[in-house]
Order: structure tokens, then sequence, then C-alpha cells
């Protein structure tokens, strides 16, 4: 079939050929471990719940196949609701995410993965579907159209894999000594960690998963009889076309006063659950005092903000804010379905199966972006100043935690959860429920686990003494970068470790995920910390006189970046040598030079100078500001910039693209290299210039390169330059490649590239050391040597 546009590219994945494996209800088969009749959690009603989080100190082996069994079963009940071929394969609204079928098969593969890794099984079950399946998408922007294009495989192959790792799975916890009664704690350090690992990941996209479908139409869903039901107050009658009034429909805003207070963040390294590596580590903050919401911000109050027109005013939401509430023409949150007239303002709520009458003492569902408008709104409407929750004072609303028994998640499962301890979390009912239903804190606060995540003030951030784990180097150091917000609290449907009282989530400020906000009056920050100054790391690249600079390193000339006749010019212009130096190895092996791909970008020198061999040229780059450059230079030809001479004196250049280039061979992308999106691969020749030892997990990047649906397709070329200059600040030290003494001896980072590359099926060409000279002011420049590897892929 022919395909007109990207965004209904993923149509031709409909074929048609297994509608009638999907009759409903699911035929027996559906179930490629236990159905719900046979599961774990499964309550008298029929509906499946969540069991505990394990304790790893004490666990037996079938408390852990129950666990496993669980959680399995949770995700396949969940897709139980996907009608037909289509829901599979139709990417949501926003074309930002993956369809559903990557999420039906991501946990199995990254469970074949990560064992492998650890050592506990020996080989892959689908080396095709491990490499597709491994890496989901975090999107860069809301407008990044270019997903979905990729022929996925059939759902008859998806789920013959997932029987096969579902009993590999369970082989592993059969056979292992150390599940054996009376077994020693299991630790951070031990292969098994990897078993527990792929639990809380299976959980954690039990969640992103109902999120998805959350945004899928209503015709492409049904609920599975055995999903917990909506909580019982959606079975109200409410009040239909009548304004939502305070005190009657919602309990209005009531703030509670917090005293200065001391909190201890980071879960303890013996703590006896598993554990991502964000929550650990520790920081102290001295908490000021401050007055923060009793509940949750309720739709009717979020009605108010609505019917005032607080999706029509810019001036209460951020620039980012704005921008995306105009590309998506959003009038009001997402899940809000109007009736009547416009303006009239009556609403009915979507829920994740069905359409329910307006709950208006339910939480609003909304993303950061709007969370944070509405605190500008209200500080506007009543003269005070209202903010979202920082993460020292969300710690400072809780109960303390000493004992396991603390962590109510690890204690009872989600309907005793729900029932007899007044929390909405680990799946005990199937909806959000009234912010005046939970048990209130030793403080007053409701809410403060559960129901849904609440946003808060801070960028995701690392604990100081936190390490990245070896077995997941990417997990979290990639997201450490001030374009993620973090989340706290857990969702009704957050299960495991994603509702323990440890637990560090973030998503990127536009995203959904069952999410509120609770709102906080003071007149400072609450200690929120952020990675969007300009110096932090993530910051660095973004900066008006960064793209100037990095205009004139790759688009001067010799003498405008070297104007001294004594200095070293064989330096300059280092792109263009990079991308040359690629394309003479290139043609001296005989290699094809159809596509090739440039990862890390900046503004695209390398990426024009290939275009001169390569018929398709794409270039990638984590900088926002260096694509839009790199674009403009495409449509323009030419770009006039600053060059500084002498603090803020300088004078103007032009960067000009070689007329003989042809230009429109060149694309450009915000893409970031340690999570490449799926569709990018088999590509002629992929240059990796002067990037490594700028990444958080390098080895993320290497480890696309090969295999299948690798970068370099066989018989391509790949050039990395780097000179290994490892820093903290970009590189977590657990994720350098060398620069370090282990117990071997010293670790050298071109020794470890050779072992991978070698590994990975690649076979070095030639070594060279590349001179790289970069401009401060005409006064003070940096010389630096990288070291270069040329290899072809040749299996």
């Amino acid at each position: 079939m022919t395909i007109e546009t990207t965004e209904e590219a993923w149509r031709q994945n409909l074929s048609g050929r297994f509608e009638s494996q999907l009759a409903l209800p699911r035929p027996a088969d559906w179930w490629t471990g236990l159905p719900p009749s046979r599961s774990p959690g499964l309550r008298p009603d029929g509906t499946l719940t969540s069991l505990p989080l394990p304790d790893l100190a004490r666990c037996t082996r079938s408390e852990v196949q129950a666990y496993f069994d669980n959680g399995w079963t949770l995700t396949e009940l969940l897709f139980s609701g996907l009608i037909g071929e289509e829901a599979f394969y139709r990417p949501p609204y926003h074309h930002l995410r993956h369809p559903m079928l990557f999420y039906y098969c991501h946990p199995p593969a990254l469970y074949v993965n990560k064992l492998r890794v650890a050592g506990l099984i020996d080989a892959p079950i689908n080396p095709y579907f491990e490499r597709i399946f491994e890496t989901g998408v975090d999107e860069m922007r809301w407008d990044d159209m270019s997903k979905n294009t990729m022929l996925w495989p059939s759902f008859d192959e998806a789920h013959a894999y997932r029987k096969t790792v579902y009993r590999r799975v369970g082989e592993v916890i059969a056979q292992h000594p150390d599940l054996a009664d009376g077994h020693a704690p299991i630790t951070q350090a031990h292969p098994l960690w990897a078993l527990f690992m792929g639990f809380e990941h299976e959980r954690i996209h039990l969640e992103t998963s109902s999120v998805l479908m959350h945004e899928l139409p209503l015709n492409l869903l049904r609920r599975p009889d055995a999903w917990p039901a909506l909580h019982p107050s959606a079975r109200r009658s409410a009040q239909r076309n009548t304004e939502p009034q305070p005190g009657r429909d919602y309990p209005e805003l009531e703030l509670l006063s917090v005293p200065a207070t001391t909190v201890h963040l980071g879960k303890p390294a013996d703590w006896p659950s598993y554990g991502w590596d964000n929550e650990y580590g520790s920081r102290t903050v001295e908490v000021q005092p401050f007055r923060a919401g009793k509940r949750l911000v309720t739709n009717g109050e979020f009605h108010r903000f609505v019917a005032a027109g607080g999706y029509r005013e810019a001036r209460w939401w951020s620039a980012t804010g704005w921008e995306w509430r105009k590309y998506r023409n959003i009038k009001w949150p997402t899940f809000w379905l109007p009736e009547g007239p416009a303006g009239y303002h009556q609403y009915r709520l979507r829920t994740l199966f069905e359409v329910i009458e307006m709950p208006w003492d339910w939480p609003a569902e909304v993303n950061w972006h709007e969370a944070s408008a509405y605190c500008a709104w209200l500080s506007e409407r009543d003269g005070e100043q209202y903010r979202l929750l920082s993460e020292a004072e969300h710690n400072a609303l809780r109960d303390p935690v000493s004992h396991e028994t603390d962590d109510p998640v690890m204690a009872a499962d989600g309907r005793t959860l729900l029932h007899d301890r007044g929390l909405n979390l680990n799946l005990g009912c199937g909806s959000s429920s009234p912010v005046d239903a939970g048990r209130p804190t030793a403080k007053g606060f409701r809410d403060v686990f559960g129901n849904v995540w609440q946003w808060l003030a801070d960028h995701f951030n690392p604990l100081p003494g936190a390490q990245v784990h070896p077995y997941y180097d990417d997990f979290s150091s990639p997201c450490y970068d001030g374009q993620h917000q973090m989340i706290l609290g857990g969702s009704w449907v957050s299960t495991g470790d994603e509702a323990s009282v440890w637990s560090r989530f973030h998503f990127r400020p536009h995203f959904f995920q069952h999410a509120g906000f609770r709102v906080v009056q003071a007149e400072h920050d609450g200690g929120a910390v952020r990675l969007d100054t300009e110096d932090a790391a993530s910051q660095v690249y973004e900066s008006a006189q960064m793209v100037d600079d990095y205009l004139l390193l790759h688009f001067g000339s010799a003498a405008e970046q070297m104007p001294f006749d004594s200095g070293p010019r064989d330096a300059c212009q280092f792109p263009q040598r990079c991308a040359r130096w690629l394309i003479e190895g290139a043609r001296a092996s005989g290699a094809p030079m159809e596509r090739a791909l440039d990862i890390g970008c900046a503004v695209g020198g390398a990426s024009f100078e290939l275009a001169r061999a390569y018929r398709e040229v794409l270039g990638v780059d984590l900088s926002r500001a260096f694509i839009d450059t790199a674009d403009a230079l495409k449509r323009n030809g030419v770009l006039e910039h600053f060059c500084r001479d002498e603090g803020e004196l300088g004078h103007h250049v032009t960067a000009q693209i070689d007329p003989a280039i042809a230009r429109k061979r060149v694309s450009f992308r915000q893409a970031d290299a340690c999570s490449l999106p799926t569709e990018l691969a088999d590509y002629d020749a992929v240059l990796i210039s002067n990037l490594l030892c700028r990444l958080p997990s390098p080895r993320s990047l290497l480890g696309r390169l090969g295999g299948p649906r690798g970068l370099v397709r066989v018989g391509g070329m790949l050039a990395i330059f780097s000179p290994y200059t490892w820093l903290e600040q970009f590189t977590p030290r657990g994720a350098w490649l060398g620069g370090y003494s282990d117990a071997k001896g010293p670790v050298h980072s071109a020794d470890t590239l050779r072992v991978t590359l070698a590994g990975d099926g690649f076979e070095l060409v030639k070594e060279a050391e590349f001179p790289l000279l970069i401009r401060e002011h005409v006064r003070k420049y940096q010389y630096i040597v990288t070291h270069a590897l040329l290899c072809r892929r040749v299996r």
C-alpha cells in the first residue's frame, strides 16, 4: 500500500492478518503466562490487584514467582482491553511515542537483555526483537512527528516471543540457588538484582501503557472483566448542566502550615527492596516554613481556571508552556470532554476505558505546563505567591519511615491498601478517587502518596553519592538534563517500586502520567533543584554564545579561526577534516555510499561535508539551538554570527555552505544519542565526532551501532573521534569507557572501544591522531588532539 504522509505511515502495519485471534472475550491462548483466573493477586470479585513489593531479605522462591506472574498477567490484562489490529499499531494522537505493540514486547525484551548482562541467561532469544524493542522513545519536543514510520513485527510473532520469554524467566526463578529458603539478602551487587529490575521495569510500563491507552480513541478499547473497577465514587450522579460549586461539588482550597524542618532524602543502601539508581545517595535539606494545600487540586478548582480564560491568556504560562498550548490548540485539560456550545464549560471525564460524569472532587490530571499556569493564575487572583511543591517539601509532608512496614507497598496488596489504609495505590481500584477519600498523614495532608502523581518544581536530579548501576547505566543519567520535571507520590496504577515511599520519577513537562499537583504558598522556592542554569551541563550547548562559537568552529576559515600565522592552522576546520577522512576511508574500502548519519552534528559542518559524497545525510544532536541553526543554514546557505575578540568586543562573520554542496541532501533532527529512535538503522556511514565523552551513557550509543537493525549496515563504515575528556559533569564515573584504574590496572578508552567494536562485528581499518583548535577569543585557544578510529562492519 502507498503511504502518503509520515503521520499515516503506521498504517503499513495493518493487514487484517490476526483479527480472528483478537476476538472478544480473549481465547485461552491469549495469556502467555497465567490467566487472571489463576494469577496471584486475584480478588474474590474476580478482579486482579497488585501484590506487595518483595522483601529482598526474605522473599521465597514461590513469592518471587508469584510477583513475576502478577506483573506479567496485569500487563496482558491491560492489553486485553485493546480491540483489533489498529489498536496495537495506531500511535497516540501526538505521534510522540511508539504504538502499543512496542510496549507489548518492550518489557520481555528488557528481561532478556538484562538477564544476559547479569549472566543469568547465556544467549539471546530473538536478537532482532531484543534490538527493536529495547529502547523506548523519550520525545524531545511535542512537535517531533518523525516517528512511527517503521514496519513492526506481526502480532503473532510478538505473542510467540512473549511466551518464550515467560518460560525462560520462569526457569531462572525455578533454578537459581540463591532463591532457596533462607537465602542471604539480594543486594545491588547480586546478579539476581537484574531479575527484580525486570519485574519493576515491567510495572513502570504497566502504568506507561495505561497512559498511552488513555490517549487512544475509545472505540479501540473496552474494559477487561478482571481489570480493577473504577473507584465507587464514579457511580455518583453528578449535577448536570450546572456550574460546579465549592463545598457542594468539591472542597475549597485549604492551606496547612508546615514549620521549618530538616529532611533527609535518599533510600538507604541496605533497604530490603529493589530500587532504581536515582533513589540512592543522600541529601539533607533545611526546609523553610511554608503552607501547602491540604488536598490535591481538584477538577472543580481547575474548572475555575478554565472558565476564567486560563488557556487563552499567555501571561500565566511559561514561554515553552504557551508554545505547547498553541501547538496543541488546547482549551481545557486533555481528558475533559466538552458538552454543549463553546464557552458553556460543561464537561465529562474520559477515564481509561470509559466516559463518566465529571467528578469535580477528583484530582485534576494535567501536565506540568498546565499545573504551573494554574499556580500563576491563582497567584494573580488571590494576591499571594503560589507555586508547585519542591521535593524537599513533599518529604516534609510525609509520615516518618524507619522500617519496611513503614513503606505501605511492601506490607499489603493494592486492594488492602485502599480499603484498610486509605491509600489509592498499587491498583486497589481502576481510577482516581475523591481528594477527601484517603486517610490523612499525621500533619493532616491527604494523598501525599497515591491517587495521582504530583508534579514538582524540581528538575529530575541525582542525589549526592548516587552511582549508576552497571546493569542499566542509562536508566536515569540521560534525564538529568534540565528537561525532565520530577513527579512524586505515585498514582492509583503505580505498582511495586513506583508506589514505594522511596520512588523518584520524572517526565518531560508536556507529557501526561496520571499526574496532578498540590499548591504551595511561600515567598521562597522550597529549595527546588533546577538544572537549567546557564552553567548547567544541560544548557552548555543552548546559549547564543555557544552557537556563535560552534559556527566559527564548523564554518570559519583557517584565518578566521586562527588569525596568527604562527598558530596551528592545520588544526582548524575540524568537522570537515573528520568527514573527509571518513569519505576517503569509505572509498578506499569500496563501501556503499548512499546514506550517512552524523551523530552529535552540532551546527552541521560535517553533515554538509558528507553530502559531497553521500546522497542522503541525517545530522542529529541533542541541542535544539544547534539543530535550529543547522536548519537555518540548510534553508539559506549563509548565516551571520558574532566572533569574539576581547571581552564584549568582536566582529561579525558569515558562515557559508559551499555552493557546490547540494544542501537538499542534508536533514537535521533533534535526538538523544543515548536513545536514538528505532527507525534509524542501516546507514552506509556513521560519524561520531567529539561526542562520546559528553554522553551520560556512551555504551548506549555503542550498543546501537551493530547487531540487528544496527545504525551501521554490514559493509558500512564507522568513524569515531574523541579526546576522551571524561568529566562527571557530563558522564557518571561508572559509565566512563576508560581513564581510571581497576583491579587489573589502568583502563584506557581506546582499548575499551577497540574491544567493544570488535565484539559487535566491526573490523578496524585505521587509526589517527586528529588535532582540533577551538577559538575562545583572539588571544585564547584550546588545542586538543582527538583519537580517531575508522572501522568497517563485517558481520
